[in-house]
């Protein structure tokens, strides 16, 4: 139940000749550890450190040389060091700033092995707690399970086969599209997918969902700066998941009394620990964008969470139609999460677009860079005549392609704006979001 993208991204990163330490990031329980204990099966041996262990801990509170720490490794594992291809994983590595400044001297002095490290709370305490050894190490970002992941995981294996055609047959579309509905409401949180798979049964996953919130809540005393920021920073959890895809200011945040100045602060740490990301507006066309430090959408770590936190999962199953629920903002989270789970870079951003100008409403959900283009993505029901402020970017942009995800089958219709600019619409149904790329590549030629 992970990505098929971070294994190639994995295999890539051994076949490296210059290979460095890789570290991956992400929030707490997306399944880093599962994923490494996966790909080790592809290796002769196999070394797992995790540092919440005191006698794991203990092999980094010795002042050895550090070949010696090597062998003392291989040693308390009672592996033999000699021969074979060696995975060695650092697992919850923020326990041991020592782990993280000897990262560059397995990459100096022993580039024979494949190191990989991790950590629950990794991202909150990096530049503050931790710093990683600058040029010795790289990263890679985990997410939540997409929707192919989701189908492996249920065993829906021939309805991956057919996401994967260039053109998916009109006879799968309805079955695809409650699969997806399936997996907008539960989320693509690991633990989740995974007892959802065994049980099919929505009820006993109250617990699983209740315990990640908890621990959320529980873990922000480990890396807030002190007890004031403890407390705005679990004000946030317990308040935005009821405002997911919502566009927010941090003055009067979830109706609270918190200055801006402690509240932005806050924001940024919890995006930090990639529970939350805020999602800033372009105000341009095209690349490189130009993008505006106001009113960011807030777009959380998985919309099953938001779902169940939210209290909606009840009315996601009785629509038909996911862009019906919640206004609408579900339809658009979870699109901006399957956008996001083909992202493997730690910088990596969502962006929306809106006009700027002092009186323009005009707001597009999505943009993004496609071959040099800056393509517009609205999340929409309705007739392509509705689609007011995706026309009011295609009349100033300097190209003529926009997207669409909605409920219905893939097409590429011819279409005007009110104003006269012929343009391409791309109709794309929901559950094809996370391979869009892939889809204009076969239509934008």
């Amino acid at each position: 139940m992970f990505n098929r993208t971070i294994t190639d991204q994995l295999e890539i990163w051994a076949a490296k000749a210059e290979r460095k330490p890789l570290v991956l990031r992400g929030a707490r329980q997306v399944g880093k550890t599962s994923v490494v204990n996966l790909f080790a099966k592809k290796f002769d041996k196999y070394l797992y450190l995790n540092l919440d262990r005191p006698e794991d801990l203990a092999l980094f509170s010795h002042d050895y040389p550090f070949q010696d720490l090597v062998d003392a490794i291989f040693f308390t594992k009672g592996i033999e060091k000699k021969g074979g291809k060696t995975l060695l994983f650092i697992d919850e590595i923020q326990n041991s700033s020592k782990a993280v400044n000897l990262l560059r001297y397995f990459y100096e002095d022993t580039p024979e092995l494949f190191v990989i490290a991790a950590g629950s709370l990794l991202e909150a305490l990096i530049d503050n707690q931790i710093s990683f050894p600058v040029g010795r190490v790289e990263y890679l970002a985990i997410h939540p399970c997409s929707f192919e992941e989701f189908l492996i995981a249920t065993g829906e294996n021939e309805s991956l086969e057919i996401l994967h055609q260039n053109l998916v047959p009109e006879y799968a579309h309805d079955k695809l599209t409650s699969l997806f509905r399936q997996y907008t409401i539960i989320g693509g949180m690991p633990e989740i997918v995974k007892n959802y798979a065994e049980n099919r049964d929505l009820t006993i996953l109250k617990s699983i969902y209740d315990g990640l919130l908890v621990s959320y809540l529980d873990d922000v005393k480990k890396y807030a700066r002190n007890t004031s920021m403890v407390n705005v920073i679990r004000y946030i959890i317990g308040n935005a998941f009821h405002l997911a895809g919502e566009r927010i200011t941090f003055e009067g945040f979830g109706n609270s009394n918190f200055r801006s100045r402690e509240m932005g602060e806050a924001f940024r740490i919890l995006e930090k620990t990639m529970i939350i990301q805020l999602v800033y507006p372009v105000v341009n066309h095209g690349l490189p964008m130009e993008i505006k430090n106001r009113t960011p959408k807030l777009q959380l770590l998985d919309t099953g969470l938001v779902n169940y936190k939210a209290g909606i999962q009840g009315e996601l199953l009785g629509s038909k139609r996911v862009e019906d629920a919640y206004r609408g903002k579900i339809a658009e989270h979870i699109t901006g999460q399957e956008l996001f789970s083909v992202e493997n870079s730690v910088l990596a951003k969502l962006n929306y677009w809106i006009r700027d100008s002092r009186n323009s409403q005009a707001e597009v959900d999505f943009v993004i860079s496609y071959k040099g283009l800056l393509i517009p993505i609205e999340v929409k029901s309705g007739l392509s005549g509705k689609l007011r402020s995706l026309h009011r970017y295609i009349d100033e942009a300097p190209h003529s392609w926009a997207v669409r995800v909605y409920s219905g089958k893939l097409s590429a219709e011819k279409a005007i704006t009110p104003a006269g600019k012929a343009y391409t619409l791309i109709n794309i149904p929901l559950y094809l979001a996370g391979r869009l790329a892939k889809v204009l590549a076969e239509i934008i030629k």
